[in-house]
């Protein structure tokens, strides 16, 4: 988690044949940047320099910032949403596939700190437009397949407290807390991150829910 607060050595200048290669470069570095710098800072030239390529041959893989913003974050939010997908096919209880959406959304968080901090926490008032629908509708759906699985619960007859759709918020307004935190405060000794992960989503699940 520490690494996000730490900005690795500018690349040497990459030979004019390798352009090809550096897209997926890029997408890491800018990733790196806007979350260091904000949608402002992250200028293109700043950019092409981590890399270690001109402004123009990075002109030849995205069209403007606003196109390697949406890519980072469609990336994440497509990859979070095919993991809910999968946890829905699998044929286990519906607490139990809760519980595994719920750690597999904060092992998700935790694995990409920077695409994460620029989906869920950078302020919905910088960006492109597109960013914000693309990764608006994108989250939608995977709350949606959150929402799902609390209501299936909620038609056993097995939550305690609460209606649907304000217990589906609350497990993930506490998990999206425990993540946020862990990334943006790596100077904290935390306990190993599957331990608090654990603590946390078993002691929701027991308040909110019968078996």
């Amino acid at each position: 988690m520490n690494e996000i607060l730490i900005r690795p050595a500018r690349s040497a200048r990459k030979a004019k044949g390798d352009g090809h290669l550096r897209r997926a470069e890029i997408l890491r570095s800018a990733e790196r940047i806007f979350v260091a710098e904000g949608y402002e800072g992250a200028t293109i030239r700043k950019i092409a320099d981590e890399v270690g390529v001109s402004s123009t041959c990075l002109y030849m893989h995205f069209r403007d910032k606003d196109e390697i913003l949406l890519e980072i974050c469609t990336a994440a939010m497509e990859e979070l949403l095919a993991l809910n997908t999968a946890i829905l096919a699998r044929p286990v209880d519906a607490v139990e596939r809760l519980r595994l959406m719920l750690t597999a959304y904060v092992d998700f968080a935790l694995g990409h700190p920077n695409a994460y901090r620029l989906v869920f926490c950078a302020s919905p008032v910088t960006g492109s437009m597109m960013k914000q629908q693309v990764t608006q509708q994108l989250g939608a759906q995977c709350f949606d397949r959150f929402a799902g699985v609390v209501r299936e619960i909620a038609a056993q007859g097995r939550l305690k407290i609460g209606d649907p759709r304000a217990v589906h918020q609350a497990v993930w307004a506490a998990c999206h807390g425990l993540v946020s935190l862990m990334i943006t405060k790596p100077q904290i000794e935390w306990a190993p991150a599957d331990e608090v992960t654990r603590l946390l989503i078993d002691g929701l699940l027991f308040g909110l829910i019968a078996d």
